[in-house]
């Protein structure tokens, strides 16, 4: 027992690390995507490429369809990581800075135990939520402390995309532990492809000549990476470490982001931006701690 204790975190500490680290270079090349891509077109075009390679990696490996009962389960992941993610934060990255939006990243652990709550059937103490909710009320006063014109639309719908995204995670891994974690996105990508790929062809750019490579390859980035293989590591880490210890890994996420934003995009951090941040992640982290 000792053996399986100690080698089974670790892989799952591992994978979902890995997973966090490509998850980070998501909204800084999102944005890269939509100052040149209209955000339909990106959402439609990232989860075709990634549902094609998806397609690819299942007959390879021949993997077994899912049962009918699991199909409920997959199209609550799809909506969650292929569609609502994905569309809302492009729609929100026309509005705000990559810098701006990853400080809601902050509340996606928060997110992903209320669902794991609600779908996973978790009880955590009274202290977890007292930190939870103090953790939102610092991310709102960032939110309201920026000139509203900017901040309402964006902010809300990064808000949106946060909750979506914490049922997507929740879901996925609850399934991963009978269907596999490459397998929850693989299928959650090819059920999806018909719509997305028919989508993708009517919202396409009307050159295809006009975006520059550096938008070109941010949409490469977020369909490979942050659509396909992030979560390979991601519902792996989750499924083997544990929903609750593994998604403390999204801490880092709002950190490995910014260092993005401020490197790729030289975007600015404000000292404040960083102290909300680090709030926020305290904020988690105690929740984290009362929450079994």
């Amino acid at each position: 027992m000792m053996h399986q204790h100690g080698h089974r975190p670790l892989s799952g500490w591992l994978n979902g690390l890995l997973g966090v680290l490509i998850f980070s270079g998501s909204l800084p090349a999102t944005r890269v995507a939509v100052l040149e891509l209209d955000p339909f077109f990106l959402t439609f075009a990232r989860a075709s490429v990634a549902g094609a390679a998806a397609l690819l990696l299942i007959a390879v490996f021949r993997a077994p369809r899912p049962a009918r009962s699991q199909l409920f389960s997959l199209g609550v992941v799809a909506s969650g990581v292929v569609i609502g993610f994905p569309l809302l934060t492009a729609l929100a990255l026309q509005r705000v800075t990559s810098a701006h939006s990853i400080v809601f990243l902050g509340l996606l652990p928060l997110a992903t135990a209320v669902f794991g709550v609600i779908r996973g059937g978790e009880r955590p103490r009274a202290a977890f939520w007292l930190f939870s909710v103090t953790g939102s009320l610092l991310v709102m006063g960032f939110a309201l402390s920026r000139p509203l014109a900017v901040s309402l639309a964006g902010d809300g719908l990064m808000l949106a995309a946060v909750a979506v995204c914490g049922l997507g995670y929740a879901e996925g891994a609850r399934l991963a532990r009978t269907l596999g974690g490459w397998q929850v996105i693989c299928w959650a990508l090819i059920i999806s492809l018909p719509f997305m790929a028919v989508a993708a062809f009517i919202t396409l750019p009307p050159a295809l000549s006009a975006p520059s490579p550096a938008a070109w390859a941010a949409l490469g980035y977020v369909s490979l990476f942050s659509m396909l293989i992030g979560f390979i590591f991601w519902y792996k880490g989750l499924a083997t470490g544990g929903i609750a210890a593994v998604g403390q890994l999204q801490l880092l996420q709002p950190f490995f982001g910014l260092a993005l934003a401020a490197t790729l995009l030289h975007e600015t951090i404000d000292p404040m931006m960083l102290a909300v941040t680090l709030g926020v992640i305290l904020c988690v982290a105690g929740s984290r701690r009362f929450a079994g």
